[in-house]
């Protein structure tokens, strides 16, 4: 598959990517578990058919020593025992902010407790970022069609 648009060249495209990537940089560095960080942005990806970013965060986790069994199972993380209470509410707040006119009042305060409970307000912050920062991401990715497959760790994403 062949990407529809190659916007990067763009000066307007390429200044903006280089602040949100940035901004991803920023969030990447937080004191919110790179585990957590990986499995989230995977999960948001897998929501919204991203195979780019699914591709990338799946190998960066890899990479990162993430096991295949718990990578198979973040598709259906609410049903899988490999997680520990703190990533499932990470998920779970990821499932609502991913979905949020699904419901009226977007995030619901029996998805919000729990994450609260589990991360601090300086990981909360970075995981209420992280969400909105992959939906971008993703959103922009599949509207160009980009390719998937190609990234590999250590390169520039």
């Amino acid at each position: 598959m062949d990407a529809r648009l190659n916007f990067l060249p763009d000066p307007t495209a390429g200044k903006t990517v280089k602040y949100f990537m940035s901004a991803g940089k920023a969030v990447k560095e937080s004191s919110l578990p790179a585990a957590t960080q990986e499995l989230v942005a995977l999960r948001a990806s897998q929501i919204n058919g991203c195979a780019v970013c699914i591709g990338i965060h799946t190998k960066k986790a890899a990479a990162a020593g993430e096991t295949p069994v718990r990578l198979h199972l973040v598709a259906a993380w609410w049903e899988a025992t490999v997680f520990t209470e703190a990533e499932r509410a990470a998920l779970e707040l990821t499932e609502e902010g991913n979905r949020v006119a699904d419901a009226a009042g977007g995030v619901s305060d029996e998805v919000w407790a729990p994450a609260a409970k589990h991360y601090d307000e300086k990981q909360l912050t970075a995981l209420v970022l992280l969400i909105p920062f992959m939906n971008m991401a993703n959103r922009i990715n599949v509207i160009t069609r980009q390719p998937a497959g190609a990234y590999w760790p250590g390169q520039l994403h």
